[in-house]
């Protein structure tokens, strides 16, 4: 990793994207849970790449076929029509299960098929020709492996192997076949300084797909949360907030949105400094991400001391129970405040709303409601929960 990235990095709230790409991947491996992500990625990138090459593939091998009648006459040529019949018959299979995107968890498997088929039925042809024919074409291999390493949307591991096995079948179809040693330790020679070039580039290329990985995920959780509390940000919320509605409107069930404000804010900063202000609010925060553990609950920074916790498929009870939780939370930090009016550490005043789909109520009666119920929390002593 170069300096100016490192120096970016460091400006960055850490996360699993962050600390990845500052550790590093030389090995082409990341920690288990990003791994899993981005091989999901990678299925869904690489979906059109693997149809494109195999329709490229099933030409290319048609054409080939042809050009056998024009190469190698007699018995030996049926039996070349023979391998090149049933590497068709596999690539259509697979062709067809490929095109199907609820089949997309056996496209690694079915690419390795379709290639090593491929491959190894290149070998065999080029096996069989070499016994009638030792000026057939064998280099078609190597277009065989550069396939594997570039247009099959393989990751480097997977691509090594297959071309390796491809190579161990060229060579066991040429001993079969009674190729010269020297011809064939020469073609060898080859193939194996045109996979050398195809390794070297694809790993160059999967390292610069899993940068490329980190990074736009890493972009996207900067763009969906506030950099100091590393909780969801406004514009985040919006568009949650949106699709959580519809999603309670679907199963019938409420959502249950807490306005929260820290009682006396600004008179904390002026007495302590803001990077003192800073710190209540990023333990604050860290407060209000417990509360918010939940799969579809969040936990936001509307901006400045304003927060809120969204709560998914929750009761009016049991959003005020919650939010009694989180003021309570609050104050058991002991932040001690000695310019609050309401206490002598810091604390929370907390609006509460609910809103059921039955209601008919529009979406942005929520966020009016509670921002009235915390108006009405602030205005009768602060420190409390309004509903």
């Amino acid at each position: 990793m170069n300096v100016s990235q490192q120096s970016w990095l460091d400006d960055v709230r850490s996360n699993a994207y962050a600390e990845q790409l500052s550790r590093g991947f030389r090995r082409l491996r990341f920690s288990r849970e990003l791994e899993t992500q981005y091989r999901n990625y990678l299925l869904e990138d690489s979906f059109d790449l693997k149809r494109i090459a195999l329709s490229i593939g099933v030409l290319i091998w048609l054409a080939l076929a042809a050009i056998d009648f024009l190469l190698i006459t007699g018995p030996v040529h049926w039996q070349m029509l023979g391998v090149r019949i049933g590497v068709l018959v596999l690539l259509v299979i697979c062709g067809g299960l490929i095109l199907q995107r609820r089949h997309i968890r056996l496209l690694v498997p079915l690419s390795l098929a379709c290639i090593l088929a491929i491959g190894i039925g290149a070998a065999a042809v080029a096996g069989i020709a070499h016994r009638v024919d030792q000026g057939y074409p064998y280099e078609g291999l190597l277009l065989v492996s550069m396939a594997a390493y570039f247009l099959v949307g393989l990751r480097f591991s997977e691509a090594v192997v297959s071309a390796f096995i491809v190579l161990l079948a060229y060579i066991g179809f040429e001993l079969y076949a009674g190729l010269p040693l020297a011809k064939l330790v020469s073609n060898v020679v080859f193939l194996l300084f045109g996979n050398l070039v195809g390794a070297v580039g694809c790993y160059l290329l999967e390292y610069k797909s899993r940068q490329h990985f980190l990074i736009s995920r890493l972009l996207k959780v900067m763009a969906e949360h506030d950099s100091l509390t590393g909780l969801h940000n406004r514009r985040s919320f919006n568009r949650q907030l949106e699709r959580l509605w519809r999603q309670a409107q679907r199963e019938s069930v409420g959502l249950a949105l807490l306005l929260c404000d820290v009682d006396h804010f600004k008179a904390y900063n002026d007495r302590y400094g803001h990077q003192a202000g800073d710190t209540v609010l990023q333990r604050i925060g860290e407060v209000l991400a417990g509360c918010a553990r939940r799969p579809l609950d969040m936990a936001v920074r509307l901006g400045g001391e304003e927060f809120a916790v969204l709560l998914y498929g929750s009761s009016e009870r049991e959003a005020q129970e919650r939010a009694e939780v989180l003021r309570h939370s609050v104050q058991a930090l002991g932040i001690v405040h000695e310019g609050s009016l309401t206490a002598g550490e810091v604390t929370l005043s907390i609006g509460v709303s609910c809103l059921w789909p039955e209601t008919g109520h529009p979406l942005r009666s929520i966020y009016e409601h509670a921002d009235r119920a915390l108006y009405e929390a602030k205005a009768f002593g602060r420190n409390q929960v309004v509903a």
